[in-house]
């Protein structure tokens, strides 16, 4: 059925979709952008669904990735949608991944653990993966949003070529390197710590014949058909996003959020579920892990974008950006600092996401 709706509704806009973005008004743009959130939204839940059999199927944290990488996926195309549709919009990527960065971090993780707090009281993950996942995201997350206000080849927290290329690089091999160990040797530390231990020596010897493998096929199809209408519909959302932003004056941090609300929520409700059912080790590898990849997909494609069109990208956040930033990788930091968590940390990440909020609108 999600797919069915998703490719009606690419055929729809093929057709006559042209002629509605020549004849935009305010009344056309809203309802066009309230249908195509609908369903790039009902859509990307059946991403999730297919993603959450494949985890099954595969195993953490094989499965968690696939799910986070097919997200960020949509993520990158629709930010590269709206950079090319709006001429190069400056922002745009930096805007998003700050979105995403206080949504997951503060906003589903705050209220994750509050939810969590108040029905379990306590809860236990695993300490080793959530500190590999910062000890990524942390350096990631300076040198794209805060390093470039620093750098003097350019004034406007931009990079330079030779910067963006360099940076473009790093951030590629320190995010393979990742992936790498969360699959192989230490896979051990993104599974519950109440699971049966791995042998990094026996995850060498596994033999993928185990697996179904036409199930796999068939399901990563399925996977492929859900995420194909987003990808079309990206620049179409991409023209009315950028309309509607420009004739109501709204903040242009307002699009990032969008795009990181649009993609992240489906992700961000498995996690609150998985919460929920006290499986914290789970929820923390859908929360992290999308930030990770984030950052490691991301920053590449723009300044990938921006090299290729010679349009600028502007990465480097506002000072209250920057210190909001900093805020959430240190309180990230004390709160995945101790394998047990509480509602308290709940409460402190919310109260800095909805600074994040009114910060948006009255910077």
């Amino acid at each position: 059925m999600r797919p069915f709706t998703g490719w009606l509704t690419v055929a729809v806009f093929l057709l006559f979709g042209a002629g509605w973005m020549t004849h935009l008004n305010y009344a056309m743009a809203l309802s066009l952008f309230v249908w195509l959130f609908l369903v790039i939204v009902w859509v990307a839940f059946g991403v999730v669904h297919e993603a959450e059999t494949l985890a099954e199927m595969l195993g953490e944290p094989l499965g968690t990735l696939v799910l986070t990488l097919s997200i960020v996926v949509i993520e990158v195309v629709l930010i590269s949608a709206v950079m090319l549709a709006s001429q190069g919009n400056a922002t745009l990527a930096r805007d998003t991944m700050y979105a995403v960065l206080m949504i997951v971090l503060n906003g589903v993780v705050g209220l994750g653990l509050l939810m969590g707090g108040i029905r379990h009281y306590e809860q236990t993950y695993n300490l080793k993966g959530a500190s590999a996942y910062l000890s990524v995201i942390i350096p990631l997350t300076i040198i794209a949003l805060v390093l470039p206000n620093f750098t003097t080849s350019t004034h406007d927290g931009t990079l330079s070529p030779v910067q963006a290329v360099m940076f473009s690089l790093l951030t590629i091999g320190l995010y393979g390197i990742f992936l790498w160990l969360q699959t192989g040797r230490h896979r051990g530390y993104f599974v519950a710590p109440d699971a049966q231990p791995i042998d990094p020596k026996e995850m060498e010897h596994q033999r993928p014949e185990a697996l179904d493998k036409k199930a796999l096929l068939v399901h990563f199809a399925l996977l492929l058909v859900n995420i194909l209408p987003i990808v079309i519909l990206a620049k179409s959302m991409a023209k009315i996003l950028d309309y509607g932003i420009d004739v109501t004056g709204a903040p242009a941090a307002l699009g990032g959020i969008v795009i990181a609300v649009l993609v992240f929520a489906p992700e961000g409700i498995s996690a609150l579920i998985a919460i929920r059912a006290d499986r914290l080790t789970r929820a923390i590898n859908l929360c992290l892990g999308a930030v990770t990849s984030t950052l490691g997909l991301t920053v590449p494609a723009v300044l990938g974008i921006s090299l290729f069109t010679s349009h600028p990208v502007l990465l480097g956040l506002a000072p209250s950006g920057m210190v909001m930033l900093v805020s959430t990788l240190i309180l990230s930091s004390i709160t995945f600092s101790n394998s047990r968590t509480t509602m308290l940390e709940g409460a402190v990440h919310l109260s800095l996401f909805v600074v994040f909020l009114v910060l948006v609108f009255s910077p």
